[in-house]
């Protein structure tokens, strides 16, 4: 079910896995081969993920290794995601995804244990939950942004209706997500990705219209445009969408915790060195809130 560690070394770096985690995995990797129940845990959890691959409907949430803490622990999902390789590779030939659209796509899963790793100082992976959209032909990254295939439902409609959105449950819509590590949000690379966007699902799911574009981050709370420049690259891209009000519960360690990459830092000792870190930090030291922010715009030809 996992390849042997020559070849295991080799996956791991083509998913971008952080170097320095590339031994200790190939080597927790045999002890997982060669540990009966350890081989069944992931078999079962291999069976999980895969189970009506692409579907896009509700989230798939792997189980938990009822096992010590450990790097063992943290770093099970990778075995899980490597396992899953050859059926996501297979559900991506069958829908003509090119080979470079898989490899950027699956690459998040490196970038994932990236921020483990700058968070915690150690191997891990942050947030398996996020990646199995990814190894479930759900989510591909297309440029900078990636596009996940999902449906309207009743959450969007809570969270968009009082920004104009009004569609039938179960309408297929794209909803769009900002990985970290991936250079500027500038306006060109953002017109990019909705281009290959356009071009990709058009292709490659020909049978699923998609109506519009959804996005929930931080990066979309109009606050932000009381700090930074109109012509920011973050203005700019909350200006692409039509802006649902406020939420009604702050959520202030989501810019904590991607501005400044721990979300547990005291508000008192946040750095002021950018623009970005003085607004999020002075914004909540004179005592307010950040809110995640809900916006949509449509799509016409997608």
């Amino acid at each position: 079910m996992l390849p042997d560690a020559d070849e295991l070394a080799e996956v791991l770096v083509e998913l971008a896995v952080p170097h320095e985690d590339v031994n200790e995995l190939v080597r927790m990797g045999r002890r997982v081969m060669d540990d009966p129940e350890l081989r069944r845990f992931l078999e079962h959890s291999v069976d999980e993920l895969v189970r009506d691959m692409g579907r896009a409907d509700d989230p798939v949430v792997l189980p938990d290794l009822d096992w010590p803490a450990g790097a063992l622990q943290r770093c099970f999902p990778v075995y899980v995601f490597v396992a899953t390789l050859p059926h996501t590779y297979a559900y991506h030939r069958a829908h003509g995804i090119p080979a470079d659209v898989t490899r950027r796509t699956l690459a998040d899963l490196g970038r994932n244990m990236a921020i483990h790793r700058r968070r915690y100082g150690r191997a891990g992976v942050h947030s398996p939950r996020w990646l199995t959209r990814h190894f479930r032909g759900e989510l591909y990254q297309l440029g900078r942004l990636q596009f996940e295939r999902t449906r309207f439902g009743p959450w969007n409609r809570r969270s968009l209706g009082a920004a104009g959105l009004d569609l039938p449950s179960g309408t297929r819509c794209l909803s769009l997500h900002i990985p970290e590590f991936l250079g500027p949000l500038s306006p060109a690379a953002c017109e990019r990705s909705l281009a290959l966007a356009e071009e990709f699902f058009t292709r490659h799911f020909a049978e699923e219209p998609y109506r519009a574009a959804l996005c929930h981050s931080w990066l979309l709370d109009p606050q932000l445009k009381e700090y930074l420049p109109a012509d920011s690259n973050i203005v700019r891209f909350q200006e692409r969408f039509r802006l649902a009000p406020e939420d009604p519960e702050p959520d202030d360690t989501e810019p904590v915790q991607f501005v400044f990459g721990d979300r547990e830092l005291p508000v008192e000792s946040l750095p002021r060195r950018t623009v970005m870190e003085r607004a999020v930090g002075d914004h909540l030291r004179a005592g307010r809130h950040w809110y995640i922010g809900h916006g949509w715009f449509p799509l016409q030809r997608v």
